[in-house]
């Protein structure tokens, strides 16, 4: 059988042709060039009901809607920021861009947060931000209990978690701020793209100005007018808008963004099941109370030296199947020891051996069961290869 792609992106609805085609012929692509209804604005709306939040603000990532909430937090220049060990580049990216200093805590084998090592170094802390790696929740009873506790804000990172949920609620509501990803890679795929949703509205009001609503576009959000009164002209503008072409891409996903969720955790959960067949293989399991979105399977590989993971990542690879090892590159962007521009980088051993066994593989949405066992079968089938003993020439 032919393998699928396994970096197709989700596919736009043929419903967004029409208003792309209606924003190429006007040329309105600027959020705030008409008076009402442009579609960033919509989208905004409409994703704020989704979650059941009083405000959203789209921007140009995940990125800069991390950045926005630390600056619209107003934290003190140096403010210290507790985030995982496991996470991608761009979060301790946004918290240095925000002027701050990020504080990195050990994540366990299954992915979460752990939560002494958490808990050891939240004093001192100003802010924290959860990032659901891979769309792995940690304890957030544990996470949330702690920061209240110690009256420390939370942001959740929930870039590769829209449509999980803890104990019924939505990932991305439980913090200050949630920041979601319209990145290719995502449930909701427009190239690029972010927002933040928040029921704080002088926080939103503080992020709305500095994402590049200048002059009174201010005025064309739907956020408490006299929560800007305060902040116009005294707070610096970075540029970070989304524009509506983007929003005419994301918002005829919304509507299948639910049986995306569904298919994503059925092609997750069978292809689990079929690699708990090698004794090589662990695949970690939710959590009581999540309920996962993934649209990626992550695995650890168990009992394997150094030689025999490398030669599983190549059998797979020429399978057709891509394997990433976090830690296995000396460049990988998810390997907390390749954040060089960190200048006092810890040491976090229980991370890094994780990071230097579990492996992450792309599982596309829309593939169908018999894509599914060929992907698994690649995998097993690697690790059988990679585990074989070599046998000496003439035995």
């Amino acid at each position: 059988m032919t393998l699928p792609d396994m970096h197709s992106a989700e596919p736009i609805p043929p419903t967004a042709r029409v208003e792309i085609d209606r924003l190429l012929q006007s040329g309105d692509l600027f959020r705030y060039t008409a008076p009402s209804d442009a579609p960033v604005a919509l989208l905004e709306a409409e994703f704020a009901e989704l979650m059941g939040s009083r405000f959203a603000l789209a921007v140009s990532s995940c990125s800069a809607a991390l950045f926005l909430s630390l600056k619209a937090l107003d934290l003190p220049r140096d403010a210290r920021v507790l985030i995982p060990g496991f996470t991608f580049a761009a979060v301790p990216s946004a918290v240095i861009h925000a002027d701050c200093r990020p504080v990195l805590c050990e994540v366990g084998e299954n992915y979460r947060i752990d939560i002494d090592d958490f808990a050891a170094k939240l004093p001192g802390v100003h802010a924290v931000i959860v990032s659901h790696m891979r769309g792995h929740t940690s304890d957030m009873d544990a996470i949330i209990a702690l920061c209240e506790a110690a009256d420390v804000p939370m942001i959740e990172d929930a870039a590769h978690s829209l449509g999980t949920t803890w104990n019924g609620a939505k990932i991305g509501t439980m913090g200050r701020v949630g920041c979601f990803s319209f990145q290719s890679y995502k449930m909701i795929n427009a190239g690029e793209g972010g927002i933040m949703i928040t029921n704080d509205a002088d926080l939103v009001a503080r992020a709305i100005i500095m994402s590049g609503a200048y002059e009174h576009n201010w005025k064309k959000h739907p956020v408490l007018q006299n929560a800007f009164a305060t902040h116009q002209n005294r707070l610096p503008l970075y540029n970070l808008r989304l524009s509506n072409l983007s929003a005419a891409v994301i918002r005829p996903q919304i509507p299948h963004l639910a049986q995306r969720v569904i298919d994503g955790r059925r092609n997750h959960d069978h292809v689990a099941d079929l690699l708990a067949n090698s004794p090589f293989i662990s695949v970690p399991d939710p959590l009581p109370g999540e309920v996962r979105a993934p649209d990626s399977i992550q695995f650890n590989l168990v009992g394997m030296n150094d030689d025999e993971v490398h030669r599983f990542v190549a059998a797979a690879g020429a399978a057709g199947v891509k394997v990433q090892v976090f830690g296995l590159s000396d460049d990988n962007a998810r390997a907390f020891w390749n954040w060089q521009f960190i200048p006092d980088l810890p040491e976090l051993p229980r991370t890094r051996a994780m990071l230097m066994r579990a492996c992450d593989v792309r599982l596309p949405v829309h593939l169908p069961v018999d894509m599914l066992d060929a992907v698994a079968d690649v995998i097993l089938d690697a690790v059988a290869d990679a585990t074989t003993p070599t046998r000496a020439f003439g035995t």
